[in-house]
């Protein structure tokens, strides 16, 4: 598959897949609060898929809307992953170092509530998108942590296992 692109079944295949690992993980580490590796994987996606990347993102969203419900919150899912894909498209040249990523991370988990508090202030106006995001402060402080720590620990080993899949002609 070296130097051809793949079929579109192959393609589909990968996406889903992937989609499907980032659901699945979403699930099992819910009862850790921000907790997850959302973040870790869609660097990861983003660097090797780019643009095909996005699949994974809005099937991901549809998917937690199925489980848990249309609500605001799902809204935010629909952008707040958009923009992490588009830092790690900017920032993709970067040499692949598991610090850089990690810091990445840590500041993307540490800013995750201010982002997601946008549709407050379109529902509820600047009182009411502030203090969402205040309070939600502890929570976006074990994020930047837990981001940080997953992405140092993981990166380096999923960038191995994506360059020996792409090398074998198992990825896009």
């Amino acid at each position: 598959m070296r130097g051809k692109s793949a079929h579109p079944a192959h393609t589909v295949t990968v996406l889903a897949l992937c989609t499907a690992l980032l659901y699945s993980q979403q699930i099992a580490l819910a009862s850790i609060p921000n907790g997850e590796c959302v973040t870790i994987l869609l660097i990861v996606f983003t660097l090797y898929f780019r643009r095909r990347t996005l699949y994974i993102i809005y099937l991901f969203a549809l998917l937690e809307g199925i489980t848990y419900g249309f609500g605001i919150w799902w809204f935010m899912y629909l952008y707040v992953w958009t923009i992490l894909w588009a830092i790690v498209m900017l920032l993709g040249r970067q040499p692949r170092s598991s610090l850089f990523w990690a810091i990445i991370a840590a500041f993307f988990g540490l800013f995750f509530g201010l982002l997601c508090s946008f549709p407050y202030l379109v529902t509820g106006g600047i009182a009411m998108a502030f203090s969402w995001w205040i309070t939600g402060i502890p929570f976006d402080i074990s994020h930047c942590v837990f981001n940080f720590l997953i992405v140092l620990v993981l990166f380096r080993p999923l960038d191995r296992l994506f360059s020996y899949l792409k090398s074998k002609g198992a990825l896009l």
